[in-house]
């Protein structure tokens, strides 16, 4: 389809991710002539729900961003929008590898049935190093909210102007430290609990292992939950990830900003110093005062005429740029798997995380393995290019909390979210290695779920090149930067190239679905052109 592109406007926003669209709609509701152009065929970058499935075209599933849990409550009122988000109650689940009446843990709001589970099956020292925890991170969680919605500082500045004297050092220690030190301090008994809670907060989505400094920055920055009724737990949006985008989208056209997909950006054009607009790919030309990148800081730095940017910007950014080592296996299910360790009457686990780590049938007594050496020998083997025997899996199936994703047969949209994997593979490829691997993986929900393989009527995966495919995302990594890198020292709203801006998952505060880099961004825009 031909556009009927505008040949001037005062913002050009590169890309239609859920920021990009945050800063267009506030962009456009202060006067500004603001246009959006997407690559892609659809709006909302790696928030968007599609119908993947060739043999089970009409189910729904969200194929990037699986959950909404940091966007902050006070963006939202900002932007006077309203996203329907259904509670997971349970929302975690660890199995265990073993029949009915084997230890399992399956939490939500009922925090007298956790109880109860951790007395079962793990000991004081452990109840004691949950709550201690539990604790620390709420009033973390509450001091650094308001951060968010602002430039940042370093650590220390951040520390020194919101967190509370008797957390300052350990808010520093945490950012820059390890998860796995950071959890040392609370005296977990249990190496499952520990690598448990290491895995889904520390290490989601990181270029790095349990030990490296930067992934206590990861940890505080998934615990930073705060919509309303999340109580500190991530939400699932009615109707997938593409409603948030759809929302985002919908206010932003409202406001007169004018959306174009299938409108990839060749160029940044610079001229007297400064950024003049953008060139398409079929060679059109768009002028504008504002170029504002909400696409991934690398495919924007690209598009910028060498020299262009600032020494130590680039120098900076080049120094931190990682690849993605996460895998996605989007699955339909024919139908709902049956987890062995529980029993009749249990809650519904579906809605939950389901934790599949190395090392859980240790807590039935069936293992002797080391959860935590598990961790660091996978990130071992990512390191030497090697895929994982048994990667940590975080397992979902939201159909059952959000059935509007179903399609007539009932069938169930479920994914695998895979921790760690290399993005190139030594001595093969993932065109070679992929199916194994995939097989290898229901292989392991098989012990957890007898029969799962049989269950599975499509599936979409994602390996991190097919990330970097499929989304356009550089390197197949979903925080863009990677979240070991925290405030300052991530991509900068304004670039240092007059007119040339920045405001996507690789700026502050982090990689995630979270929105407030769109805000800050629109912000500081808005600042300089003295709105």
């Amino acid at each position: 389809m031909e556009h009927d592109y505008p040949t001037h406007a005062d913002v050009v926003i590169i890309g239609s991710g859920h920021n990009g669209l945050v800063s267009a709609v506030l962009l456009a509701r202060a006067g500004l002539d603001v246009v959006v152009l997407e690559a892609a065929d659809v709006l909302g970058g790696a928030t968007r729900t599609e119908h993947p499935f060739g043999r089970v075209p009409g189910l729904g599933q969200s194929t990037g961003s699986y959950l909404l849990g940091l966007m902050p409550p006070e963006l939202l009122r900002t932007l006077d929008v309203d996203i329907s988000v259904l509670r997971r109650d349970p929302h975690y689940f660890l199995p265990t590898p073993g029949p009915a009446g084997s230890p399992y843990l399956l939490f939500g709001r009922d925090r007298s049935s956790m109880r109860a589970q951790m007395e079962r099956f793990f000991d004081p020292r452990d109840i004691a190093a949950e709550e201690a925890l539990s604790i620390e991170i709420g009033a973390l969680r509450s001091d650094l909210a308001p951060a968010w919605l602002e430039e940042p500082g370093t650590v220390e500045e951040i520390a020194d102007r919101h967190i509370r004297p008797a957390l300052q050092s350990t808010f520093i220690d945490l950012v820059r430290g390890s998860v796995a030190d950071y959890l040392a301090r609370f005296g977990f008994k249990s190496e499952l609990l520990t690598s448990m809670y290491a895995v889904t907060d520390g290490l989601s989505g990181l270029n790095a292992g349990p030990d490296d400094p930067g992934t206590g920055h990861n940890f505080l920055v998934h615990n930073m939950c705060r919509l309303p009724d999340a109580d500190g737990t991530w939400m699932i949006a009615r109707g997938g990830m593409g409603t948030v985008s759809g929302t985002f989208a919908a206010a932003a056209a409202a406001a007169g900003a004018r959306l174009f997909t299938s409108s990839p950006v060749s160029a940044v054009t610079v001229d007297g110093g400064a950024a003049s607009g953008v060139v398409l790919a079929d060679g059109r030309v768009l002028r504008a005062s504002v170029v504002l990148g909400s696409c991934d800081p690398y495919q924007l730095m690209s598009l910028v005429p060498s020299g262009a940017l600032p020494a130590a910007l680039t120098s900076r950014m080049e120094a931190v740029r990682r690849t993605g080592t996460t895998l996605k296996v989007n699955l339909a299910l024919r139908e709902l798997p049956q987890f062995s360790c529980l029993p009749s009457g249990a809650p519904s686990p579906y809605g939950s995380t389901i934790h599949l780590l190395p090392g859980s049938a240790g807590l039935a007594g069936a293992s002797s393995e080391s959860p935590m050496a598990a961790l660091r020998g996978m990130w071992e083997d990512v390191q030497a290019g090697r895929l994982p025997a048994e990667p940590t899996i975080e397992w979902y199936v939201h159909t059952t909390v959000d059935p509007s994703l179903q399609d007539e047969a009932g069938h169930h949209s479920s994914a695998l979210f895979v921790q760690s994997v290399p993005y190139s593979l030594t001595g093969t490829t993932w065109t070679d290695a992929l199916p194994g691997y995939v097989s290898q993986l229901l292989s392991i929900c098989d012990r957890y779920a007898p029969g799962t393989s049989d269950l599975v009527a499509d599936m979409m995966p994602l390996t991190p090149p097919g990330i970097e495919e499929h989304f356009g995302i550089t390197g197949g990594h979903i925080h863009h930067v990677d979240n070991t890198v925290a405030f300052n020292e991530r991509m900068p709203y304004f670039t240092g190239l007059d007119g040339l801006y920045a405001g996507s998952a690789g700026a502050h505060p982090a990689g995630s679905v979270i929105g407030a880099a769109g805000h800050n961004a629109a912000k500081r825009i808005l600042k300089d052109l003295g709105r």
